[in-house]
């Protein structure tokens, strides 16, 4: 994984992909939005989705009414095709393009919201690195809400190898600074007709 270019990936499957023909792709993201409503935050809570590039979920929160959002994306690919999307309201939002594994947050966050980014880590010090920039980027009482694939999902997404993770491995990883508030397995049909199980969890961290 050294020589892994990990933005020359992501730029090329969004450079030749359409947004329905990626695995990940849903017209709604149910539990996400789920998981983020029933937080009950105020509307101009301030919300990071984490490699949220050309997702649907920024849409469905300005529907609901949420006005502090923030899409972090290590492709500036699928950020100008959600910008295009958008319209006049992409002027809305707060676009950064960088490698989650670069980041250094200069604001804090309410929520911090990751579908399918974080068991793209592999190497333990990526792993750690993404844990102390949540326990410093996320306010205190915020919320961590987090999906990987599971024990039983795929091996593998877009040909690279993912880390899975259970609820016992999600919550000992971040333990030290959140508490969990709740873990649900979800099954998610993918464009092909095919399933992947993931684990979703929220936590909440502590003052």
């Amino acid at each position: 994984m050294n020589d892994f270019d990990r933005k020359k990936h992501w730029e090329t499957i969004y450079s030749t992909k359409d947004l329905k023909e990626v695995s990940w792709y849903q017209k709604v993201p149910t539990t996400s939005i789920e998981f983020i409503t029933s937080l009950n935050l105020p509307k101009t809570a301030k919300i990071i989705d984490i490699g949220g590039g050309d997702s649907l979920l920024v849409d469905h929160l300005l529907n609901l009414g949420y006005s502090n959002i923030t899409v972090l994306d290590v492709s500036e690919t699928a950020i100008h095709k959600a910008k295009e999307r958008l319209g006049d309201l992409a002027d809305t939002i707060t676009w950064i393009v960088t490698d989650i594994t670069d980041f250094t947050p200069n604001e804090k966050y309410d929520v911090w919201h990751d579908r399918a980014t974080f068991h793209f880590l592999r190497e333990q010090k990526e792993i750690d690195n993404y844990v102390m920039t949540i326990e410093n980027a996320i306010l205190p009482a915020g919320a961590l809400i987090i999906g990987t694939f599971s024990l039983d999902g795929p091996k593998k997404c877009s040909g690279i190898d993912i880390t899975p993770y259970s609820e016992k491995s999600m919550s000992d990883l971040v333990k030290s600074s959140f508490k969990k508030l709740k873990c649900s397995y979800i099954n998610h049909e993918t464009p092909f007709k095919t399933t992947q199980n993931f684990i979703f969890c929220s936590f909440q961290k502590q003052k």
